[in-house]
Formats: structure tokens, C-alpha cells, sequence
């Protein structure tokens, strides 16, 4: 078994997550099987009640663990499919540290980090170390080296170093090169620091990836190979990519990252096969047709808040050889009207949220995307919002509300699962994980999956109140997807619509590069047809003016 810690200086939000992604992608392109953790210093247990606009978005995986975005990365550039296993806190460890010691585990030990902490950690590399399934362990340490509360998980890997041998470790260390425009020139010294930083811990790079946005000339790699101990050939070059990130592993692999990486592990494997990959960044940089998407949402401030559905867009519409021009509307702007903004998209998505905030705005975009057969696709409080909206106006249900907004409204078309009455702790506690749902016969559900059960990944607190179904199925309401006994509505459709779909998971979890989410997929052909027919909704003079062009975030 090979290990490969990635950690990161000078900054945050270098792009760990995703140099250790693409590592992944480069390395299983060359026939080896592997499997990437992250490990994060925060003492929050998970991420699960952090705000959005803090930490952008939750992550779920199939067991329902909630966790970091980069986990996110990992599932989509590699074949993994991840577990709570391959995310640890600093807050996960000292709880399981405690715990021990309130049980007496330690036998009347003194508890320390030393060798306590470092212990627990260790033994999660040591979980997913499974020989007959993985060649290769990649961990991302999170934060930034010299952080306080990272020091733990830097002591653990120099320990974890002497017990396998450092023959089998391989220490990449991804940091700043910063261009300082009133010199004209690259710096050095923020990553000469940084390495000095991780010497002192004990650990030594054997690879540099430098983040940098101009190029690296020969004087400066021979320059940092120099003063940061590490091979010449070790300095690599990482530049900001000029249109999607899923040009990263391309741009890894010719400055001969993977090979290098392989020659230090002392792994021998065939060159990777990369034509599939090159053809889907063909795809999402040069398409031949593009479609403007309407997200209606209210974390914008944060780029990485709807991460996987922008991902699974540029799946999606990859796969239709399209691009996407994306314009992110605050949904409180909607408030007062929605058919300016709208006027011009060829399909509306509202993504999944909490809290009341914005809330009506969205209920006004979902009538417009269904009065004007605008393609329409709701995910989780999207589909819930759709609902809402259905009921008021197409089925005469007036004070149709959740009770999310309203807990004594007198028409709870949406309403808070059973097994969440009674809970008191947010950690952890909603519908979290995969969960099956039942696709109904002869529905766009069922001609989108092809299948008549499928598994998503959910994270939620309420749902559809199934007493209002036959009332609203009478005006086009369709259910078609529910929980295998039927008590629980998984997905909806409109009847007289040529695509308008909510559903209460989140399947932008489950889509890949060459693996489009079904949804997304179908999603992404409405709205080419919907194009192509050049239908658009009337304009609304009153209605407030488009999001600013710099709230625009364009195909990535």
C-alpha cells in the first residue's frame, strides 16, 4: 500500500481538493485503484450546521455522512464511492477521545495528544488501507500549515511516516507562488517559508505544486528546488486553467506529475489512457450550442454554496455537447416580479435551502416556469416550493404553506417528516444518505431512468404532506416517485408540461464528467427544445432589473 499526504502553505483555498482529485483521476487512468480522505482541522464534528455563506456547500455521501465539498471532487474526478470513513475533524477526534476516557478505555492514563489524538488518527488512514481493494491512499490535510489546530494531524503523519516506511509515503506539499505585479516578478519566499514550516513539524515535500498565475521559467523551479530540498523535476507547475477545472488533471499530467509520482512510490504501471477525459474538457470548452439556465437561489456570495449543481450541469450539457451561460438570481429580487429576469432563460432550476428567506421569490419562479412551459427542475426545497406554489394556484388551496415557514399554517402541503417531530439536536438528525424511490409507470420519471428504482442521496426534514395527493393529482399533479411503501413522496412531475420535475433529494451528488445525473441530463434537453422552439415568457416592465454582470458566474 502507497500513502500520499496533500498539504497545503501560504494561504487556504489554493485548490487541494482538487490537485488531490486530479492526482486521483491521473493515477486511476493508469490502471492503479485508488481511494482519497480529507482531513479536516475544524472542530466542528461535520459540516452539517455550518453556514453556507462560511463553508459553501454540504457534501452527502451515500451513508449520509455530511461533509466537506471536497469530498465532492474526489467522487467526481475518480471511481470512488466514499463513506464517513474518508472525512475526519478535528472535532470527530477529541469526541472520540473523550469518550474513550469517559469509559475508561485509557485504563487511568493520562490522556494527551501525544499519543492519544495522533493515535485516532492514524487509525483512519489505517481503515481505508484495505490492500485487496486500494493501490494508493491519498489524504488532503485541510487548512494551511502552521495553523494551530492542523498541528495534530501534521504529528500524526510523521509518525504514521516511521511505521510504514518512508518508502511507501510520498509528501506533496501545494502552495503560492505569487506574482507581484509592481516588481514584474514571481516570489519564492512565501513557499520557501511554508516548507520551512513543515521541516520544523518534521515532514519534508518531496513534490511542490505551485499555484501560480504566470509560468514557471527554469531560474525559479531550479530556485525553489534549491532552498525547499526537492527535486527539480518535483517543482510543478499549477496554473490557474483558462475554462474548467476539469482541465487540471490535463494540465498535472504534462508537466508529468503522475509519473513522477509513480517513479518516487517506486509503482510500475502503463501510460494513463486520458482520451475519454480530453474529450469531455473538448466538449465543455468548444460547444457547439448553448442554453442559458436561470438558478434561482440565495447563497450566491459564496462561489462553492451550489458546487455540484453547477458540476452537474456542465455534465449534463457536455454530454448534449452544449455549454451553459448561467445567470444566479438572488430569489428576493423576485419578490415583486420574475418575468424580466425570466424572460430570457431557457430553463429554470431552484436548488435546495432553509429557512424562509427568499422563499416567495421562488414560488413566483416555479409558477412562471410552469404558466409558461418554461423547463423547470426543483431540487429538494425547489421541489418543495413547486408544491407550494401548485397548490395555491392550480388547486385553489389559498393558504398552501410548509410548516418549515409557517408551523401553525392552516394548509401544510409540506410538512415535517414523522421521525423528525421530538428532535432537539441539528447535528446530524435530518433524512440524511441513500434511500431507494419507486419510479411510477408511465411517467417522464420513468422515461428519464429507464428503471423502476433508483437509489439518490437525501438531506432534508420535510416532506410532501400525502394527504393533499388525490386533491392536486385531479389538476396535473403526478407523483412519480415515492418511497418503496409509498408513504413518502420522492418526485414530482407536471401532467401538461414538456419537463417540470422536483424532487426531495439531491441528485447533483451522484453525477460524473461521462456520467451525467439522469435528471440533469433530461433537464439540459428541455431546455435545447424549449430553445429551439423560441418560446419566451412576456416581458414584466415593473419587475426589478437582471443581477448585476459581476453576480453572473459564466460556464466553468
Amino acid at each position: 500500500m502507497k500513502y500520499i499526504f496533500i498539504t497545503g502553505g501560504v494561504i487556504s483555498s489554493l485548490g487541494k481538493g482538487l490537485t488531490a482529485a486530479s492526482l486521483g483521476t491521473l493515477l486511476e487512468a493508469r490502471g492503479l485503484r485508488v481511494v482519497l480522505q480529507k482531513f479536516d482541522p475544524y472542530l466542528n464534528v461535520d459540516p452539517g450546521t455550518m453556514n453556507p455563506f462560511q463553508h459553501g456547500e454540504v457534501y452527502v455521501l451515500d451513508d449520509g455522512a455530511e461533509t466537506d465539498l471536497d469530498l465532492g471532487h474526489y467522487e467526481r474526478f475518480t471511481n470512488c464511492v466514499l463513506t464517513r470513513h474518508n472525512n475526519l475533524t478535528s472535532g470527530q477526534v477529541y469526541e472520540s477521545v473523550i469518550l474513550k476516557e469517559r469509559r475508561g478505555d485509557y485504563l487511568g492514563k493520562t490522556v494527551q495528544v501525544i499519543p492519544h489524538v495522533t493515535d485516532v488518527i492514524k487509525g483512519r488512514i489505517r481503515e481505508i488501507s484495505d490492500e485487496s481493494k486500494y493501490d494508493v491512499v491519498i489524504t488532503e490535510i485541510g487548512g494551511t500549515t502552521g495553523d494551530i489546530e492542523g498541528l495534530p494531524f501534521l504529528e500524526a503523519i510523521r509518525q504514521f511516516i516511521l511505521e510504514v516506511g518512508a518508502q511507501n509515503v510520498l509528501n506533496v506539499h501545494v502552495t503560492l507562488v505569487p506574482y507581484i505585479k509592481a516588481a514584474h516578478e514571481l516570489k519564492t519566499k512565501p513557499t520557501q517559508q511554508s516548507v520551512a514550516k513543515l521541516r520544523e513539524i518534521g515532514l519534508q515535500p518531496q513534490v511542490l505544486i505551485c499555484r501560480t498565475e504566470r509560468m514557471l521559467d527554469l531560474d525559479l523551479r531550479q530556485k525553489l528546488s534549491m532552498f525547499c530540498s526537492v527535486a527539480e523535476k518535483a517543482v510543478i507547475e499549477e496554473r490557474d486553467v483558462a475554462h474548467t477545472i476539469y482541465e487540471v488533471p490535463l494540465t498535472l499530467h504534462a508537466e508529468g506529475l503522475d509519473q513522477l509520482v509513480c517513479d518516487l512510490l517506486g509503482l510500475k504501471t502503463q501510460q494513463p489512457e486520458l482520451a475519454e477525459w480530453k474529450n469531455f474538457v473538448k466538449r465543455v470548452i468548444s460547444p457547439t450550442k448553448r442554453v442559458t439556465i436561470a438558478v434561482i437561489g440565495k447563497y450566491f456570495d459564496v462561489r462553492d454554496a451550489y458546487k455540484s449543481i453547477y458540476e452537474s450541469l456542465t455534465h449534463a450539457a457536455a454530454s448534449e455537447d452544449c455549454g451553459i451561460d448561467l445567470e444566479l438570481i438572488d430569489a428576493e429580487s423576485l419578490q415583486d416580479g420574475v418575468n424580466g429576469p425570466l424572460k430570457d432563460v431557457s430553463g429554470i432550476l431552484i436548488p435546495g435551502g432553509f429557512g424562509l428567506r427568499g422563499v416567495e421569490g421562488k414560488i413566483k419562479a416555479a409558477r412562471c416556469a410552469r404558466e409558461h412551459k418554461i423547463p423547470y427542475l426543483g431540487l429538494c426545497l425547489g421541489m418543495q416550493v413547486a408544491t407550494i406554489e401548485f397548490a395555491r394556484n392550480a388547486c385553489g388551496i389559498k393558504d398552501a404553506n410548509s410548516t418549515e415557514f409557517d408551523k401553525n399554517g392552516k394548509e401544510p402541503v409540506i410538512s415535517l417528516l414523522e421521525e423528525q417531530r421530538g428532535v432537539k439536536n441539528m447535528g446530524a438528525s435530518m433524512r440524511l444518505g441513500t434511500w431507494p424511490t419507486k419510479i411510477a409507470k408511465g411517467t417522464v420519471a420513468e422515461k428519464i431512468y429507464g428503471s423502476a428504482e433508483v437509489m439518490e442521496r437525501h438531506r432534508h426534514r420535510y416532506e410532501f404532506n400525502m394527504k393533499y395527493r388525490d386533491q392536486m393529482n385531479e389538476k396535473g399533479f403526478v407523483i412519480s416517485g415515492t418511497s418503496p411503501d409509498g408513504t413518502l413522496a420522492e418526485l414530482i412531475e407536471l401532467r401538461d408540461h414538456p419537463y417540470f420535475v422536483g424532487c426531495q433529494y439531491h441528485p447533483e451528488f451522484q453525477s460524473k464528467p461521462n456520467k451525467p445525473h439522469p435528471l440533469f441530463k433530461g433537464f439540459i434537453q428541455a431546455c435545447l427544445n424549449y430553445q429551439s422552439r423560441a418560446t419566451r415568457a412576456p416581458s414584466d416592465q415593473e419587475s426589478p432589473p437582471r443581477v448585476p454582470e459581476q453576480e453572473l458566474v459564466l460556464q466553468r
